[in-house]
C-alpha cells in the first residue's frame, strides 16, 4: 500500500489551482496535433468536482453554438497548462446538473459580486531542498571549530602566564 502512495506523490503537482462549483474558469489544455503541439482555452462554468488526490477531476460545461459540450478533466494531468477563474459564482450544491436542462442567461449562475477574482493555488507537496546544500553546511561548520579552538587556546595560555607574573 505505501508503494502505491508513493508513486502517487511523485505524480501529484506541486501547486494545484482553486478550483470551486459554479465558478466560471478558463482551462488552458495542451493539445498533441502530429508533430505539433498548442493550447486550446476551454471556458465554461464547473458543474461539478469529484475524487480526490491523484484521480482529481472536474467538469466544465459550455454551450457552444447553441449545443452543450461538457469536458472533464485530470486535476493532475501534465497536458493542463493552467486554470483560470473568471468569474466566482454562488453554487449551494456540490453538483450543478440542473444547468444542463436551461437555456441562455437561466443557465448561468449568480456571480459572487463582493468575491475577488484570485487565481489561487494549493500547495500540496512541499519541494524538499537538495542534499547537496545540506553537506556543504556541515563541512562549513565542521571547518569553523576547528579554527575557532585554535584561537582560544593561545588566548588562554596567555592569561595564566600573566597570573605568573604578578
Amino acid at each position: 500500500m505505501d508503494i502505491i502512495k508513493s508513486i502517487e506523490h511523485e505524480q501529484l503537482k506541486s501547486k494545484v489551482p482553486d478550483i470551486r462549483v459554479g465558478n466560471t474558469v478558463r482551462v488552458h489544455q495542451r493539445i498533441k496535433e502530429g508533430n505539433r503541439q498548442r493550447i486550446q482555452v476551454f471556458e465554461g462554468i464547473v458543474i461539478k468536482k469529484q475524487n480526490g488526490g491523484l484521480n482529481e477531476t472536474f467538469t466544465v460545461r459550455r454551450v457552444a453554438y447553441g449545443v452543450g459540450v461538457e469536458k472533464t478533466f485530470l486535476l493532475n494531468s501534465p497536458l493542463i497548462e493552467k486554470v483560470e477563474t473568471v468569474r466566482v459564482g454562488k453554487a449551494r450544491r456540490a453538483k450543478l446538473y440542473y444547468l444542463r436542462d436551461r437555456v441562455g442567461k437561466a443557465a448561468k449562475t449568480k456571480e459572487n459580486v463582493g468575491a475577488r477574482i484570485e487565481n489561487k493555488e494549493i500547495i500540496v507537496k512541499e519541494e524538499v531542498p537538495a542534499k547537496e546544500e545540506v553537506t556543504e553546511n556541515v563541512t562549513e561548520a565542521a571547518v569553523e571549530t576547528p579554527v575557532e579552538a585554535k584561537v582560544e587556546a593561545p588566548a588562554e595560555e596567555t592569561k595564566t602566564e600573566n597570573t605568573e607574573n604578578k
